[in-house]
C-alpha cells in the first residue's frame, strides 16, 4: 500500500474524515498496549509498526512533532524490545517481571518529564511549523516516551504515565482532525486502568515474597 492510499478517507465520523494510516496505526497502538500488559514480547514489534504507519497519518495532517514523536517511538520500541527479549530469560514464565519503580527512578522519570516537555514545548513554540498546539503537542511528546521508557523497564509507572497521557491526548486528537486516534485514546483509558491493575496486584505480590531490603526501594506510592 502506498503512503497515499494509506491517507485516504476510510470513512467520516463527527464530520471529519478518518484516513486509514490514523485508523490502521492507532489500531496497531492499541494491540501494543494490550499485549503489553500481557507482558507479551509481541507488543515492542506491534508498536514498531503502529509508529511506522502514524509517521504517514501525522505528516499528511502537518503534525510534525507528531512525526518526530513517532520517529522516537520508533527508537525506544526497538530498545524496549531488546530489553524484554534479554529480561524475559530471567523470568520462570517466559515473560518480563514486573517491579514497582525505585525513589530515584520515579524521580528520574518525573524529572525528564519536566525538563523534556519544557524543551520540547519551547522548540514548538519557536519553529510553529512543527505543531501548532506547542505546549500540548510537547507533553503528549515526552510523556509517550516517558511511558515506553518505562515500561521497558518492567515498570508499573508506566500505566500512570500512560494515564496523565490519555488526559490531555483525548481533546488534542479530536481538535487537531484525527478523530479516530482520539477515540482510541479513549479506550486506552479504560485498557490503562486494567492493565495498571494487573500490573500492581503482580508487582505487590512479587514484593510480599521479596527480602525486606527489596520491598524498601521499591515501595510503591
Amino acid at each position: 500500500m502506498s503512503v497515499d492510499q494509506l491517507n485516504a478517507t476510510a470513512f467520516e465520523v463527527f464530520g471529519q474524515h478518518v484516513m486509514w494510516s490514523d485508523m490502521v496505526g492507532n489500531l496497531a497502538g492499541l494491540a501494543a498496549l494490550a499485549l503489553g500488559w500481557r507482558r507479551s514480547l509481541l507488543t515492542w514489534p506491534v508498536q514498531l509498526l503502529s509508529g511506522l504507519i502514524l509517521v504517514a497519518a501525522y505528516g499528511a495532517a502537518d503534525l510534525g512533532g507528531g512525526v518526530g514523536k513517532q520517529l522516537l517511538v520508533i527508537t525506544v520500541a526497538v530498545w524496549g524490545w531488546r530489553q524484554w527479549s534479554a529480561g524475559r530469560q530471567d523470568s520462570g514464565d517466559g515473560q518480563i517481571e514486573v517491579r514497582f519503580a525505585s525513589w530515584r527512578e520515579r524521580a528520574a522519570l518525573a524529572a525528564g518529564a519536566v525538563v523534556g516537555t519544557l524543551l520540547v514545548g519551547s522548540l514548538f513554540t519557536a519553529f510553529p511549523d512543527l505543531s501548532w498546539n506547542p505546549w500540548p503537542d510537547a507533553y503528549i511528546f515526552v510523556g509517550t516516551l516517558v511511558a515506553m521508557v518505562a515500561q521497558a523497564r518492567g515498570l508499573v509507572e508506566f500505566w500512570i504515565a500512560w494515564l496523565l497521557v490519555d488526559l490531555v491526548g483525548v481533546p488534542l486528537a479530536f481538535s487537531s482532525g484525527l478523530p479516530f486516534s482520539g477515540l482510541v485514546y479513549v479506550v486506552y483509558l479504560f485498557l490503562v486502568l486494567w492493565g495498571m491493575r494487573d500490573w500492581w496486584l503482580r508487582s505487590a505480590a512479587r514484593r510480599a515474597s521479596a527480602p525486606s531490603t527489596e520491598r524498601l526501594e521499591g515501595a510503591p506510592a
